[in-house]
């Protein structure tokens, strides 16, 4: 496994962090523990299944920020919520991505905490890295290939999957990048930004 070391391309940079309800959501825990000890102002988004994996209380103890997982939850901010979080984010992170999560991203739904401020992101401004996990079976679904096909068109980035050991006791393509791949990839977007 490889170790991670700070990183300054993340200082400072305000960075919303998505995640979805998948068994790999535990290594997003690490993810988000490196941007704040490289300085990141971390915001962490869960749906609702997210919930089921890890709890709010880890990422907020990890990120020192509040964590969102309802629509209708609102800062002191003259922006509805989602909005101010589109145009402050300089990045946007969704890890896990799931099957569905593509799926709903792909086809432009707005009813959940994450694709509600994704649907206020400008991705040729802000860069939308999404890490993929699900089944290899569900990785090769012709529906899950459109809406890849979909994103990668509609400017969307992605980093993985890999092969390897699933939770379904399978081997095979849709296993989650590793947390220092999805940190490596976020820095080099977060550099190639317009204006960074």
């Amino acid at each position: 496994m490889q170790s991670y070391k700070s990183d300054a391309r993340f200082s400072g940079v305000p960075i919303v962090v998505g995640v979805s309800g998948g068994i790999a959501a535990y290594k997003t825990c690490a993810v988000v523990s490196a941007l704040a000890q490289s300085g990141a102002s971390v915001t962490v988004v869960m749906t609702k299944t997210a919930t089921r994996f890890v709890t709010p209380m880890t990422f907020q103890a990890l990120s020192a920020r509040p964590v969102i997982t309802s629509m209708w939850e609102h800062e002191l901010h003259h922006d509805p919520q989602h909005v101010a979080l589109a145009r402050q984010a300089h990045a946007v992170l969704v890890a896990p991505a799931t099957m569905n999560t593509v799926a709903r991203i792909a086809n432009g739904f707005a009813d959940d905490p994450l694709s509600l401020i994704l649907s206020a992101v400008d991705v040729r401004e802000t860069p939308v890295l999404l890490a993929p996990s699900m089944n290899e079976q569900m990785w090769n679904q012709p529906s899950t290939r459109r809406n890849i096909a979909q994103l990668s068109e509609d400017g969307f980035r992605f980093v993985g999957p890999a092969g390897g050991w699933q939770a379904c006791r399978t081997v095979g393509a849709g296993r989650m990048a590793e947390p220092w791949e999805i940190l490596h990839d976020l820095a080099e977007a977060i550099s190639q930004k317009p204006n960074a």
